[in-house]
């Protein structure tokens, strides 16, 4: 039965008219009526058709064969060639397997595989890190002759978060580390009868490394964590595109007061775990050592020189830096859902305490080729 989109009879058909989407309902429900296709036998021509898009070529291939529509440009030459070039494609494309069996790999090569792809992980956030550092830098160096520019209200706020609200945790747990180590520091040296040296032990330990390595992993683990969860919430709001869109530095703005009252806050909590470390260790030696705190004190400052508390203070501001800009960093990072927050989050704590310890263990290597 002759229709607007189909005509001839069973031997002869002509599809005829728009062969569009907008007309896709109808001309599938025409073909339905029609039954065309169902004899190999049966003839049918393409001239007819005035417009042709996807869908209307797959409802063509379909009726004629995926065969028969990869040859159309001998049957069809009558038919537009970008015409003839949709229908050879959409039959390529319905030809294609759908389910392709991955190729299979030994476990060796998996394993090397998966080695491969975290270190080219490893070198691009290094980079990414590297330039991050330089962009930060650059600012910075941008804003020391404008003070007009500082965020100063920003930079004193974080450094109460940062510093001032951590004093209590770093003094307790250096304080009990420094007990710890007065402890197993007499254990062992009782037996050589050098129970004295326990107040060197302490000192040079916490005055050197725990001191400021502890209050670092602190930190890393308390701060850093917070500057990512910050701007990454500030990410995922959009609150940092409506800051560029305004014209303003989200480096200059939200960057650098945590950088800097970073750099303000570790050296002195490292200051204050040098002190509570050096109080644990007289608690010890004064409750279970019996040396009294006058002979501590006397021991300490005859036998320890003060260039040991710069070198550990020395790297207070090294760690400092490292461990804003890795939060910083992630923060930027965030895609903006929740799971990318919490994986940034655990991402710069890891990352922050990784190079705090890497560069404490390069910085005890250096002084102790310089002999200090």
């Amino acid at each position: 039965m002759p229709s607007e989109w189909i005509a001839g009879d069973d031997q002869a058909r002509a599809l005829q008219g728009e062969w569009t989407l907008a007309n896709y309902r109808s001309i599938k429900s025409a073909i339905a009526r029609s039954e065309i296709g169902k004899k190999s036998q049966e003839h049918i021509s393409l001239k007819a058709i005035t417009r042709l898009d996807t869908a209307g070529a797959t409802l063509i291939v379909e009726l004629i064969g995926i065969e028969k529509s990869r040859t159309v440009a001998q049957w069809a030459d009558e038919l537009p060639k970008e015409q003839q070039a949709l229908l050879i494609r959409i039959a390529e494309a319905m030809d294609a397997p759908l389910d392709v069996e991955p190729p299979s790999y030994s476990r060796i090569s998996q394993a090397l595989a998966g080695v491969g792809q975290h270190m080219v992980a490893l070198w691009s956030q290094q980079r990414q890190l590297l330039a991050f550092i330089g962009l930060v830098v650059a600012t910075l160096c941008h804003l020391l002759l404008r003070p007009r520019r500082w965020r100063l209200t920003a930079t004193v706020a974080h450094i109460q978060q940062s510093g001032l609200n951590a004093v209590p945790i770093v003094a307790l747990l250096t304080f009990m580390v420094g007990a710890v180590v007065a402890f197993l520091g007499a254990t062992v040296l009782a037996d050589f009868g050098a129970t004295v040296y326990t107040i060197d032990l302490v000192a040079f330990s916490f005055l050197r490394e725990f001191g400021v390595l502890l209050a670092a992993i602190l930190l890393a683990g308390r701060t850093a964590s917070a500057f990512t969860a910050q701007i990454g919430a500030m990410k995922s709001n959009e609150e940092i595109d409506a800051l560029q869109a305004q014209g303003l530095d989200p480096i200059e703005l939200l960057v650098l007061p945590r950088v800097m009252a970073m750099l303000i806050s570790l050296p002195i909590l490292a200051f204050v775990g040098m002190l509570s470390g050096l109080a644990g260790g007289a608690m010890v030696a004064t409750l279970s050592l019996d040396i009294s705190l006058t002979q501590f004190m006397s021991t300490l400052q005859k036998d320890v020189s003060v260039v040991h508390f710069l070198v550990g203070l020395s790297k207070a501001p090294i760690f400092a830096f490292v461990i804003a800009v890795i939060g910083c960093l992630e923060g930027f990072k965030v895609s903006g859902s929740a799971q990318s927050v919490g994986a940034h989050t655990t991402s710069s704590v890891v990352q922050s305490i990784f190079m705090v310890i890497l560069i404490d263990a390069l910085a005890a290597l250096f002084f102790m080729e310089m002999g200090w």
